[in-house]
């Protein structure tokens, strides 16, 4: 049954049979098999839907069992008329009795069935114009039965004993064939005659088949159904909206889009995983264009990215019928219960259900908090051991003696070989072997592996471990981070396979040695471990939009520290999945200046995918605080500046917008601006921000209403971006890897940020030096600062310049592949407002579901 349902899901496939009878030691339901088999691509007519229709006389919609079409066949080409004259079939098999009764009599003959108990068989055959046996019984039907000059089609196989023959038998038909030549005009011999037809018509079918897949088939093409959207005014809460929809049942989804079932690992009705084996299959088939979903610099409360990704795709989709998936970050538990709130978009541009997006998903968030803690539990234990224990005793319980043998396990063998030491043999090791072997010697104040929780609670964001009376005194300063701010999630959203990721987490570096070595997840001997607890999060997660377009939501990598982008691993498998004519849109965590550019120098450089198209994000509130209009503060009523037509505050504040248009450009793709219309927005602002961004270098610039008006509302937009994606595109990459670490850090400052110059403190220069003395020189950056500014310090709005960027520290992502500046201060655990999030959530006590504002 796996095995006919993944034919059914294959387009490559136009028909297949299954041999009866079926061999098998234990019985098998025969008609449970035949019926799983599709029925457009059940060639040999025996499913009960082909069955059916064939009773109907619907002979133009089904195929036809190959026995009785290849016995029409035969008939045909005697060139006698089947209409009119009488017919008379020997059998009722669901093979070749019944259908050929239905056959001929939907040809117009008149149609007598008979069978072993017919009483009066002889006196049948004998009205007969033609006779059809298919009764399974050797020579049954004698010569003299049968009318002079009928057609005589014989379709029994039987075997009886023959001693002229080597195998002491011969293979006869169901009529007696000497005598009945002799009265017969058409007779078929057995064995060559209705055999080799059958084979014919079956290929036959297949032809068939496939002339109707290209009759209904679009190359590319995916056939999808959209929903439609009841829109309100006033628009109601987003939560609202999303229990307001009922979404396709996420296997529909998987269908419509190319995925196999065998490809998808359903969680419920409306989220699932996607096997990666599916780029495996789709490895020929051309990448569709990718657009990325950015913004200008945003207030507190954010600009809208992810209600215009939602918007585009829902247009592209929806309305103008265009392959397309969005890729989007999962959320985090910490600003979805904190202040932010949820992240599936908002108003009529939303992934559904919004609930099961901004909650637990399909777990990968745990399945990252696990595997991190993993490795910090390890660290702490490895330096107790080592400072409790001589050599001999740590390499006794790390190669331990099993029933008399010592053998290294695969991750000790690399780290033998990682020492130079190319032994396999336990008992080979000298005693300065087995020390440097068994001691990793870790400075505990070069620990730079944190553990994570995936909530803001800021009392863990320093504690001190180790005071229980089992750890004899060996204490340590710690803290806990959030979850995705883990080089877990970061390896997640940029390795592009299992293997990949496992080679990544091995490389991890989570502290120094005493010798200033760098000391490894896979020195730990945590690597396997850690690929175990990942295995399932590998894997992208499919959702869909209000208006029923997919989604794969996957990592979620916090856009300061880590690259804030989704999966590399979703983006291929849908670009991929929607064709060359298709489109993938991504979104860009934070400002163009943070996401945007990681986006291109990390994730484009580790994937090998080059973007087509740049949306860039803007609103009239954003344009005003940056020109100069007072400070905006989630939770707290807007000024009358950002309710009031201000044409020059908004003039004033399209430098960011000018600025960050040229960002983009730096990287040779071509911009299109989205001006995200909030219901305060004058026209005249609007009408504004568009000319400032044409003028600015934009390819396009549109205002849209998508937020209100859900797909409907960003068809301008989409319009732009299908022209944009045909535009000459040259990305490139800002700098070099090859070059030192200090330059690479000075060209982002410069080019994207606007800054003078850049200012290392003495802790960022001892950084330089260790990385580039351990190697990790030639990775690329991912700085680390205010998302409400271009430069370090939030209250500089608009496009400063000639400011000194100060860089404090450098950490090194070693497992993902970045070293990451810190510029300024920053928290990696935020902390809960004084009204949260949670305040407004809880389950419905009629429904059950949940209620509250995400």
């Amino acid at each position: 049954l796996k095995c006919i349902a993944s034919l059914n899901a294959d387009p490559a496939v136009h028909g297949f049979i299954v041999q009866l009878p079926l061999d098998s030691d234990k019985p098998i339901n025969t008609e449970k098999i035949t019926n799983a088999v599709a029925p457009e691509k059940d060639v040999d007519g025996l499913s009960s839907i082909n069955a059916g229709k064939l009773s109907r006389g619907d002979l133009g919609d089904c195929f036809i069992p190959c026995t009785p079409k290849g016995c029409m066949e035969l008939i045909r080409q005697t060139g006698v008329q089947v209409a009119g004259k009488r017919a008379v079939v020997i059998g009722r098999s669901k093979i070749v009795g019944a259908p050929m009764h239905d056959l001929l009599l939907w040809n117009n003959a008149t149609v007598t069935t008979c069978h072993s108990k017919t009483s009066t068989l002889a006196e049948e055959v004998g009205k007969a114009d033609i006779l059809v046996v298919a009764a399974g019984r050797a020579e049954m039907v004698k010569g003299e039965w049968i009318k002079p000059g009928a057609i005589v089609i014989d379709c029994g196989i039987n075997h009886v004993p023959d001693s002229t023959k080597a195998s002491g038998k011969r293979v006869v038909g169901d009529v007696a064939y000497a005598s009945a030549k002799e009265k017969a005009s058409f007779i078929t011999p057995v064995p060559g005659g209705v055999g080799p037809m059958t084979v014919a018509m079956l290929m036959q079918s297949t032809v068939e088949s496939a002339q109707r897949f290209l009759e209904k088939f679009q190359p590319g093409k995916w056939t999808i159904q959209y929903n439609q959207l009841t829109l309100k005014v006033p628009v109601p809460s987003d939560i609202e909206i999303s229990q307001s929809c009922v979404p396709k049942p996420i296997d529909q989804v998987a269908k419509e889009v190319g995925l196999f079932p065998d490809e998808v690992e359903l969680y419920g009705q409306t989220k699932a995983k996607v096997q990666l084996s599916v780029l495996n299959r789709l490895k020929n088939q051309p990448d569709g264009k990718y657009v990325v979903v950015t913004g200008i610099t945003p207030t507190p409360l954010g600009e809208g990215k992810s209600t215009t990704t939602v918007g585009l795709v829902q247009a592209l989709g929806a309305h103008l019928h265009q392959n397309v998936f969005a890729c989007v970050r999962q959320p985090s538990q910490g600003p979805t219960f904190g202040i932010k709130g949820g992240a599936a978009g908002g108003g009529y541009c939303q992934v559904v259900p919004m609930e099961e997006f901004n909650l637990h998903l399909t777990g990968d968030i745990h399945a990252i908090t696990a595997a991190n803690n993993l490795v910090a539990a390890a660290i702490d234990a490895r330096i107790f051991h080592e400072l409790t224990q001589s050599d001999q005793a740590l390499y006794n319980r790390l190669v331990p003696s099993v029933n008399g043998v010592r053998k290294f396990s695969d991750i000790q063998i690399r780290r033998l070989q990682k020492l130079g030491i190319n032994k396999t043999d336990p008992m080979a090791l000298t005693k300065e072997e087995v020390n440097s072997f068994v001691r990793l010697d870790i400075d505990p104040g070069t620990i730079t592996w944190q553990r994570v929780l995936d909530t803001n609670d800021r009392f863990l964001r320093k504690i001190t471990i180790g005071q229980s009376p089992t750890e004899k005194g060996f204490t340590r300063t710690a803290q806990f981070d959030i979850t995705v701010s883990s080089e877990i999630m970061a390896v997640l959203a940029l390795a592009d396979g299992l293997d990949d990721m496992k080679k990544r987490f091995g490389r991890m570096v989570v502290a120094s040695s005493k010798k200033g070595q760098p000391v490894t997840a896979d020195d730990l001997g945590v690597t396997g471990a850690l690929a175990v607890l990942m295995k399932d999060a590998v894997k992208p997660n499919l959702m869909q939009t209000l208006e029923g377009t997919p989604v794969f939501v996957h990592a979620g990598p916090f856009a300061n520290i880590a690259h804030g982008n989704s999966s590399v691993l979703a983006d291929k498998i849908a670009l991929k999945l929607v064709g060359k004519d298709g489109f993938v849109v991504t979104e860009a965590g934070f400002g163009a200046d943070i996401g945007m550019e990681k986006f291109f120098n990390i994730k484009c450089r580790y994937s090998g995918l080059r973007p087509h198209v740049v949306v860039l994000v803007a609103t009239v509130r954003a344009l005003k605080m940056h020109g100069g209009g007072p400070a905006v503060t989630a939770g707290v009523p807007l000024p009358k500046e950002y309710t009031e037509e201000n044409l020059q505050l908004v003039a004033k504040g399209c430098s960011n917008l000018n600025k960050q248009i040229q960002n983009a450009r730096m990287f040779g793709v071509p911009v299109v601006v989205a001006v995200n219309a909030f219901k305060t927005d004058t026209k005249a602002e609007l009408a504004l921000v568009v000319q400032h961004a044409k003028e600015a270098g934009a390819f396009d610039a549109v205002e849209c209403t998508h937020w209100a008006e859900g797909g409907k509302g960003a068809l301008a937009l989409a319009r732009a971006v299908q022209r944009a994606s045909q535009a000459p595109s040259n990305f490139r990459f800002l700098y070099n890897v090859e070059l030192p670490v200090v330059d690479k850090i000075r060209l982002i400052a410069q080019q994207v940020y606007g800054a003078r110059d850049i200012e290392l403190l003495p802790e960022a220069q001892e950084k330089v030096a260790l990385y580039t003395k351990q190697g990790f020189g030639n990775l690329p950056i991912c700085m680390a600062k205010t998302h409400l500014s271009l430069s370090h310090d939030p209250e500089q709005k608009g496009a400063p310049t000639g400011f000194v960027l100060p860089i404090r520290d450098i950490r090194a992502s070693v497992g993902a592949g970045f070293l990451y500046p810190l510029v300024g201060t920053m928290s990696t655990m935020p902390g809960l407002p004084t009204r949260p999030c949670f305040y407004d959530i809880d389950l419905d006590p009629v429904s059950g579901g949940v209620n509250g504002l995400f």
